[in-house]
């Protein structure tokens, strides 16, 4: 059908700025839409729905999970500009009262049923309701008149709740002296009752984040007056069941996409104070992430690895990722022996995270980490000195929680560079010269902000740091599966490295660093085979790069083909047109969307030729690399399940963790980042924080410094514009230098522990 449609060009009149973000044909009579992320093609609803489709409005249709960050935060923008205005029109046409009259009634009103006959407004069969405001200085009656769309008024006058649903306001005569709280008085109770109840209960502030508050809030709304709240045994009883039954329901319709597309299984290791190891399996799809169950990691894993193979379907399985410790490395190369179908693969989120771990123990980024933490532990730690950051930095904070400890402590250097010159501004302005912190020596921390021999660490530090940062963003994304951009994205790591340093001398002790470290992920053939595939970077490759890694290709088609109906060698020939761009492979449509889709996606379109190829080249690119997929996933205490000693409710803490877990997967935003979250808050990742927040030796009680009540909120405006981690990633591989070291270091046999980098690099 994509062969009959008709490209059309944008005429002047097509103001509207997501007309920008598709590409319009048309076919026959009928004009069609495409989205020029995801490729969904639109055949009816207008721009509107291609503008809801880009901006994550849910409810409104499918959602595109490619679109840049920047282009649907514009288009949100745009949308919730249109219904305000909407709403400023609809408020302008009507009275007062008719929306004050939609409020439910506030303390002190009585609702008051008259009969139609008797009022005399409306025709016999309906009923109006007044709200009586009784208590009110003056001689006045406050009134509100609500008139019903359906009768119904049994027992004496008294209404069910289905009429109760269906008032609607209608006008009286007195509306002029109608008075009322305002909307926002309302608002202001109910937070109120909101915040007693978490904090009665202890709850993490985090909770009103959750994707199901504000509807929960909508829910009892709608429910109206005398809506009784659930009690312990329904949360217990019925309410879990269904709610375990929902979740149940969607992974099933997961297992369909499972095998289309092949799944990663994803083992997190979880622990506590008291030696309790727990191993969370998830599973992993370009659709999304689920949470499969938790096991007691105290059995044999490949027992355990096997079990879940077996759930999920051992030909659904690509890849099993734990981490690198020799434990589960023995055990996944067992299963790999007793599964020749898939790979055990470690997590290549953990092999980053040491990587810059040790770049962090060199002498010169250690000693410029410590400048800057003593920075933001002055300025966290005092809520003037802070509100006066907060002002000069449009309310960005200068701390960045990472994936880890070393990952924050690099990404917090990367943002304080950021803001460099916000901060310079800060310290040279009147208000600080006025503050009494910049005479004292406690202040003397920041005099490190006006020190041009720190920012020229920090610069070389991000020279060095960020592409890495950058490679550990994309293998944890969410957005898109990381297959098909990790061998990429680590070859650009180290080239970057090689042009900012220029003298091997310089730079090669950082790559054999990187190389040590990332030795064990060499032996992952995928990553390799997910270059190969990947049309943006195979075709910017030199002959000598491709024949590096296509022995890697040649190893997973033995491995991921199924060896019947010559499927293998089907597969290796089709290759051949993929390698020379024939057919369709060298059509211009084709080769304008290498780097405008999705790798997988791709194939998906134009690989139809090679139906055998296209089938082996989508399950190795729709898989992650990752364990960490998301990073900001909250675990779940799924210990408590192993502490109950009765089995039935070990199963329903079982289940409940299911449900839990499931729906904080569901609810992860890909587009949103850490940055988001209150750095000084103790559900906020302060686990990686706490470094660089922990209060300051020269810190004192002095002029009530340190009160949070004194902190002002100031609206955060993005400094930094978002972008497409993977937008630069295919300019050229020539440098065949960068595998030259990596094979020096497989020979030399250097290992991964500190003792051994200590000798190696002194």
């Amino acid at each position: 059908m994509e062969s009959e449609l008709e490209p059309v060009a944008l005429t002047p009149q097509k103001q509207d700025s997501a007309w920008k973000h598709c590409l319009v044909y048309k076919y026959g009579d009928r004009v069609q839409m495409k989205c020029l992320y995801c490729r969904k093609m639109f055949k009816g609803g207008g721009i509107t729905r291609v503008k809801e489709h880009l901006a994550g409005k849910k409810g409104q249709g499918t959602i595109c999970d490619q679109v840049p960050g920047d282009v649907r935060l514009h288009l949100q923008q745009a949308i919730d500009g249109t219904v305000r205005r909407q709403r400023k029109r609809r408020h302008d046409d009507s009275s007062e009262p008719l929306a004050l009259a939609a409020l439910p009634p506030c303390e002190g009103e009585t609702m008051l049923i008259q009969s139609d006959v008797d009022n005399g407004f409306v025709s016999p069969g309906s009923m109006d309701v007044v709200v009586h405001n009784e208590g009110m200085s003056g001689s006045r009656t406050k009134q509100r008149t609500y008139r019903s769309k359906k009768s119904g008024f049994e027992n004496g006058g008294a209404s069910n709740n289905h009429d109760m649903d269906n008032l609607i306001p209608v006008a009286i005569s007195s509306v002029k002296n109608i008075v009322h709280p305002s909307f926002r008085d309302r608002e202001t109770t109910v937070h109120m009752a909101v915040g007693r109840f978490l904090f009665g209960i202890g709850a993490d502030f985090d909770a009103v984040n959750s994707a199901n508050f504000q509807p929960m809030i909508d829910a009892i709304a709608s429910g109206g007056f005398g809506v009784s709240a659930p009690t312990n045994d329904d949360l217990r009883g019925w309410i879990l069941k269904n709610c375990v039954d929902e979740t149940t329901k969607e992974i099933d319709e997961c297992r369909a996409v499972w095998k289309r597309t092949g799944c990663s299984v994803l083992v997190e290791e979880q622990s506590n104070e008291k030696g309790l190891k727990v191993l969370n399996f998830l599973v992993y799809c370009p659709e999304k992430v689920v949470f499969l169950r938790s096991v007691d990691a105290s059995d044999s894993l490949l027992v355990i690895f096997r079990e879940v193979v077996e759930e999920i379907g051992p030909a659904n399985v690509v890849q099993v990722i734990t981490k690198c410790d020799d434990h589960y490395a023995a055990a996944g190369k067992q299963l790999m022996l007793e599964y020749p179908s898939l790979y055990w693969v470690p997590c290549a989120a953990h092999c980053i995270d040491k990587i810059l771990e040790e770049f962090g123990k060199l002498g010169w980024i250690s000693e410029t980490i410590d400048q800057a933490r003593a920075v933001t532990r002055f300025v966290y730690n005092r809520s003037d000195v802070l509100n006066l950051m907060k002002k000069f930095t449009s309310g960005n904070d200068i701390l960045q929680p990472g994936f880890s400890n070393s990952a924050t402590d690099f990404a917090t250097l990367c943002r304080i560079a950021e803001l460099q010159f916000n901060l310079q501004a800060m310290v040279s302005s009147p208000e600080w010269n006025e503050c009494s912190y910049s005479k004292e020596a406690s202040g003397l921390a920041m005099n490190v902000i006006t020190d041009e021999a720190f920012w020229n660490s920090v610069t070389l530090v991000n020279h060095l740091a960020a592409p890495l940062l950058r490679l550990l963003r994309i293998v944890c994304s969410e957005k898109r599966p990381a297959m098909g951009y990790v061998y990429a994205a680590m070859y650009r790591a180290k080239e970057a490295i090689k042009t900012h340093l220029v003298n091997k001398e310089d730079y090669v002790v950082y790559w054999r660093i990187i190389d040590q470290w990332w030795e064990q992920q060499q032996h992952v053939p995928m990553h390799a085979a997910g270059f190969f595939l990947n049309p943006k970077f195979f075709y910017n490759a030199n002959e000598e790069m491709r024949s590096e890694i296509s022995a890697a290709v040649l190893d997973c088609i033995e491995r991921l083909v199924p060896d019947m109906d010559n499927t293998q060698e089907k597969v290796v020939k089709e290759l051949n047109f993929y390698k020379n761009a024939v057919g369709v492979f060298g059509r211009n449509l084709a080769i304008r969307a290498r780097d405008t889709m999705l790798p997988a996606e791709w194939w998906s379109t134009y690989g139809e030729s090679c139906l055998n190829l296209s089938r082996f080249a989508i399950r190795i690119l729709s898989q992650t690399c990752s364990t960490s997929v998301g990073c900001r996933r909250n675990q779940i205490p799924v210990e408590q399940i192993y502490q109950s000693k009765n089995s039935i409710e070990q199963k329903r803490l079982s289940d409940l963790a299911f449900v839990q877990y499931n729906m904080r997967l569901k609810q992860l935003d890909p587009e949103s980042g850490d940055d988001t979250l209150d750095p000084l808050s103790s559900h906020s990742r302060m686990d990686v924080l706490k470094e660089w927040v922990s209060r300051d030796q020269a810190f004192v009680e002095d002029n009530g410094s340190s009160d949070w009540k004194l902190l002002e909120c100031v609206k955060r405006t993005q400094i930094v514009p978002m972008v497409d981690e993977t937008d630069d990633l295919g300019s050229g591989f020539d440098d065949t230098e960068i595998f030259k070291v990596e094979k020096e270091v497989r020979e030399e046999g250097y290992y991964t522990n500190t003792n051994t980098l200590e000798k190696v690099f002194t």
